[in-house]
């Protein structure tokens, strides 16, 4: 590959960053507001706990620019190496701490471009630019226009990106699948046992809101709070970060391997609920199914609460956690003095709910079992995908794997 050096400015139109302020902010609105939490380790947007910004304020709040497609934007103060592509009908306005370059197409290609700010080379320049401060580290917006990247002809940028990104579409297709396996799952949840209106509901007696066959118990009846879990002392297993856990789906991160005898115990089927704010309050919850076998133990935060199925199942707990009024009624419980506050496990025995008959609990296992299993599978693929992609990035970025050969749509329908 033969390629050149070259400055941000020499193939941006420019670097943008964003209002030094906080404009008011809404659960919707007609533009997101976006900052650090929102741009995820691996390039994506997430905007399912955004903050938006109202249509009579966004012209203040776009004033020094307003993001548009291809537009990079990245994060400069705090959390480092945040990196998005601004997608298509996508509109948001720079939050705090975040900026983004719009690169110059007769220059270089913007997937190119975003992939380089995941190659060694880049982040090695990063961490040689950081600037460390009493609270936070930055990257000084003034001299960023001057960091560099090797920068090959336009059609090899695009032969290059044109590779990774097909691992990356694949990801989100898996992704979306994902989502919506999840989805169906706890709308058949909330339909049978919210509204009620589980199978042959309609011949049964409803007294006093509880279904003939079925009781009023509470949470804790149904299901043990942080069990007692044996396990072998001094040896290596899997560990769950408080970070693994998302706010929107049962899939939890990639765990790292420790010698740890504290924290939380847990095993596959296993609902782990974060106890501490702000995870709480964003609804941090994971569905343990990563563990090859099935009689292993993991290990985990110590702000994990633990949920195993007693009498109902474990598909069962998991979408109950996911409940709005499970959370809610968690985080009224928190207390704390030392400025975290966390949930006080004992709340669930103050938790009315219902119990279920076996057969109907039956009934749901086989209906979403095998959706939970599929999710898995393709997180599996997905974490598969990734590493391909992340061995080829670096050496695509330095030239040492050859893509001449590869047509690009425009030249196959040339």
């Amino acid at each position: 590959m033969t390629a050149v050096v070259k400055t941000i400015r020499e193939i941006s139109v420019g670097v943008y960053d964003g209002p030094h302020a906080t404009p008011e902010l809404h659960d919707e609105g007609s533009a997101v507001f976006l900052g650090i939490p929102n741009l995820l380790p691996d390039g994506r947007i997430d905007v399912t706990a955004a903050r938006w910004v109202a249509e009579r304020d966004l012209a203040k709040w776009t004033r020094r620019v307003t993001p548009q497609p291809n537009d990079i934007v990245f994060t400069y103060e705090a959390t480092l190496n945040r990196y998005a592509i601004i997608p298509d009908g996508f509109r948001c306005c720079l939050g705090r701490r975040t900026a983004l370059i719009r690169p110059d197409p007769s220059q270089i290609d913007h997937r190119f471009l975003f992939y380089c700010f995941f190659s060694p080379r880049w982040r090695a320049q990063m961490e040689a630019n950081t600037l460390t401060g009493a609270t936070v580290d930055r990257i000084p917006l003034t001299t960023f226009p001057e960091f560099e990247v090797l920068v090959p002809d336009l059609q090899e940028q695009k032969r290059i990106a044109a590779v990774l990104s097909a691992y990356d579409d694949l990801i989100a297709t898996n992704q979306r699948r994902i989502a919506l396996l999840e989805d169906a799952a706890r709308r058949l949840y909330r339909e049978w046992f919210v509204h009620l209106r589980f199978p042959g509901h309609e011949s049964v007696v409803v007294k006093d809101g509880v279904p003939e066959g079925w009781q009023s118990a509470t949470f804790a009846d149904l299901v043990e709070i942080n069990p007692r879990t044996p396990f072998i002392k001094d040896i290596e297993r899997p560990f769950i970060e408080m970070s693994a856990l998302s706010e929107t789906s049962m899939v939890i991160g990639n765990p790292s391997m420790r010698v740890i005898g504290g924290g939380a115990k847990f095993k596959n089927g296993d609902t782990l609920f974060a106890r501490i704010t702000p995870c709480t309050e964003n609804g941090k919850t994971g569905f343990v199914q990563f563990l090859e076998d099935e009689n292993a133990v993991a290990s985990g935060s110590t702000e994990f609460i633990v949920l195993r199925s007693a009498t109902v199942n474990p598909w069962w707990v998991y979408c109950m956690a996911r409940e709005a009024n499970f959370r809610e009624h968690a985080i009224r419980s928190m207390a704390g003095s030392d400025g975290r506050q966390r949930v006080n496990p004992k709340c669930f025995d103050q938790l009315i709910t219902l119990q279920p008959p076996q057969p109907v609990l039956a009934q749901f296992e086989q209906a979403v079992k095998d959706s939970f299993t599929q999710i898995e599978t393709l997180c599996n693929q997905n974490e598969q995908l990734a590493r391909a992609r992340d061995l080829l990035l670096p050496k695509l970025m330095s030239g040492q794997l050859d893509v001449s050969g590869i047509r690009l749509h425009e030249e196959a329908t040339a």
